[in-house]
C-alpha cells in the first residue's frame, strides 16, 4: 500500500491516497474502540443506500489503524464556495437538499443521539445544577430515529462526476433531524461564516418544513455536548451558547 500522497492532515490522523483507494491512518495513540466504531458506523450507513465512500477494510499499519475506503475523485462543497463565492446560495441549496435526503434514512443499529449527548455532556464543565438542567431538557425533546451526521458541514461533501458523496462518519448516530441541523448551524458559526449559518437555518427549516424555534431549542443542548471537546476558543464558545435557555 503506497502512502506517499498525502490528501489531508488533520490533528489525529492522516488521509492518504493510493490509485482508487483512500487511506486514513491514525495516530498511534487514537482508541482503537474509535476506529472500529467509526468503521462500523461507514458500513451500516453504507446499508442505507446513501452514496458514501464503501469500506474496502480496516488493518494496521506500522502499528497504526488505518480505515480503508474508495478515493472519491472531486472537489468538497467548502472548496467550491471558496473559488465561486458568487455560487455559494446555488451550493447551500445543494448542501441542504443532500442532508435532508440524509435524515430520510433509517438505520436501528446505529447509536442513539441522545444517549451519546448525555454521556458527552456528563463530561463537560459544567455544575451540578446546569448539568442537571440540561440532562432534563434533553430527556424532554422528542425521540427520533432519523440518520444524523453529525460533523455535516460542506468540507464533508464531495461533488464527483456521478453526484454528491457525503464523507466522514465517526460521529453518525441515529436521532432527532433537527439536532444535526443545530450541529451543523453551529458548525458554521465556528469556521466564522455567520451569513452562511443564517441562511442555511433558513434554507433548512424552509426545505424540511421545521419551525426554526424548534431546532433552535436544539442548539443549547448540541453546544454542551460538544463543549466537551475542541480546542479552548471553541470550547468557550460552545459554553456560551450552552447557557441560552430559550430563543425568540
Amino acid at each position: 500500500m503506497n502512502l506517499d500522497r498525502v490528501i489531508a492532515v488533520r490533528n489525529t490522523k492522516t488521509v492518504y491516497r493510493d490509485g482508487e483507494l483512500c487511506i486514513k491512518v491514525f495516530n498511534k495513540e487514537y482508541s482503537k474502540a474509535d476506529v472500529l466504531n467509526e468503521a462500523l458506523n461507514q458500513a451500516r450507513v453504507e446499508e442505507t443506500g446513501l452514496k458514501i465512500p464503501k469500506i474496502e477494510e480496516v488493518l494496521t499499519i506500522d502499528g497504526k489503524w488505518a480505515i480503508v475506503s474508495k478515493y472519491i475523485k472531486g472537489k468538497t462543497l467548502q472548496q467550491l464556495m471558496t473559488e465561486n463565492p458568487d455560487k455559494k446560495d446555488e451550493y447551500l441549496e445543494l448542501f441542504v437538499d443532500l442532508q435532508i435526503e440524509m435524515h430520510s434514512k433509517t438505520n436501528p443499529l446505529l447509536n442513539k443521539l441522545k444517549d451519546k449527548m448525555s454521556r458527552k455532556i456528563a463530561e463537560a464543565d459544567f455544575d451540578a445544577n446546569t448539568r442537571y438542567d440540561l440532562c432534563t431538557r434533553l430527556e424532554s425533546m422528542p425521540k427520533h430515529n432519523k440518520l444524523c451526521h453529525g460533523d455535516y458541514n460542506p468540507s464533508n461533501v464531495i461533488i464527483a462526476e456521478d453526484g454528491a458523496y457525503i464523507i466522514d462518519w465517526a460521529h453518525a448516530t441515529q436521532g432527532n433531524a433537527s439536532a444535526d441541523a443545530a450541529r451543523t448551524y453551529l458548525l458554521f458559526w465556528l469556521s466564522g461564516d455567520f451569513d452562511g449559518a443564517k441562511k442555511y437555518l433558513d434554507l433548512f427549516c424552509e426545505k424540511s418544513g421545521t419551525k426554526k424555534q424548534y431546532v433552535q431549542k436544539w442548539m443549547p443542548l448540541v453546544a454542551a455536548s460538544q463543549s466537551a471537546t475542541g480546542n479552548a476558543k471553541e470550547r468557550e464558545f460552545l459554553l456560551s451558547w450552552a447557557q441560552v435557555v430559550d430563543f425568540e
